[in-house]
């Protein structure tokens, strides 16, 4: 190809082309448009609804700055203010009722306080139920609210009563099941003490003696069978300015040296015997004898061999 065809080639592809170019249309028409318009309208409304709905809620839980509803975070922990209801396990280490206002637990069943060590074992445990109050411990005190001083205490060894008066107002009074060691009995003013058993004995021992003092009434020891003042090592006083022994046997002395009941009534001819001696079988009885000028006291009487 020569030189002249090459240029007089090149010269015709580069005239512009008299035909018409072809336009394709760029974006979403017909159907998809109106499907994406649509799925926009509905997320629209569904934020709507969702800002609606989250605002409703902030409003009705009351959430605020300082917690919501009846919760209250403060500096010294949470405040509850209200009735409150706990569905699950509440761990907390305090907890206390405003000042004008006491502190309810409530429950349908029981209500149980447990307390634990660092391991998790139960240390102690507190149960309200509808049937009885449950407390289960190694020790159970009740102290006074201005002293601190121990009221009561309970353990495994010994039950301490550390009130100043002890007061049984039941009928029947108070049953112990084995002995009762006290230092003091005592009756409340203008009542009697009344120490009783009615189908057993009833003793009273002491080291140290047995004391029983009324400074301003009777004293009045009563029994069914037997009645027995015994001292092994020492004595037995009666320090009275009259004593009296009623009930006794009379015998009547006679020249036989011998004694009779004095069941029978005396002879009116025979004069009244005012004056007795007091006298004692060898098995302990004693027994009244008209007194003579001498002892009319016989160890061979009736009344002693029939005792």
């Amino acid at each position: 190809m020569t030189r002249e065809q090459y240029i007089l080639a090149t010269q015709q592809n580069s005239l512009p082309r008299t035909e018409h170019p072809q336009f394709y249309p760029v974006g979403i028409y017909g159907w998809r448009k109106r499907c994406l318009y649509f799925f926009v309208l509905l997320l629209l409304v569904t934020m709507i609804v969702n800002l609606a709905m989250t605002i409703w809620i902030l409003k009705v839980m009351n959430f605020t700055v300082d917690g919501m509803g009846n919760l209250r975070v403060t500096k010294k922990g949470i405040r509850l203010e209200g009735i409150s209801e706990f569905l699950l396990p509440l761990y907390v280490k305090e907890i206390h009722s405003r000042k004008d206002s006491p502190l309810v637990l409530q429950s349908d069943r029981n209500v149980t306080v447990n307390a634990r060590n660092h391991m998790g074992q139960l240390t102690g445990q507190l149960t309200v139920g509808a049937d009885a109050v449950e407390a289960q411990c190694k020790r159970f005190e009740v102290r006074a609210s201005d002293s601190g001083r121990v009221l009561f205490s309970a353990d495994e060894d010994e039950i301490v009563i550390g009130a100043d008066r002890l007061k049984v107002t039941g009928t029947e009074g108070a049953v112990f099941g084995h002995s009762v060691e006290t230092p003091h009995i005592r009756a409340e003013p203008s009542q009697d003490l009344k120490l009783e058993s009615p189908t057993r004995s009833l003793v009273m021992e002491a080291p140290r003696g047995v004391q029983v003092n009324a400074a301003a009434g009777d004293l009045k020891a009563t029994c069914r069978k037997e009645l027995h003042l015994q001292s092994t090592e020492g004595e037995i006083f009666l320090n009275a300015d009259t004593i009296r022994l009623e009930n006794l046997p009379v015998g009547s002395f006679s020249s036989s040296s011998s004694f009779s009941s004095s069941s029978s009534s005396p002879s009116s001819s025979a004069p009244r015997q005012t004056i007795y001696e007091l006298c004692a079988c060898p098995n302990g009885k004693l027994y009244l004898s008209p007194a003579g000028a001498g002892s009319t006291c016989q160890s061979s009487s009736n009344i002693c061999l029939w005792s």
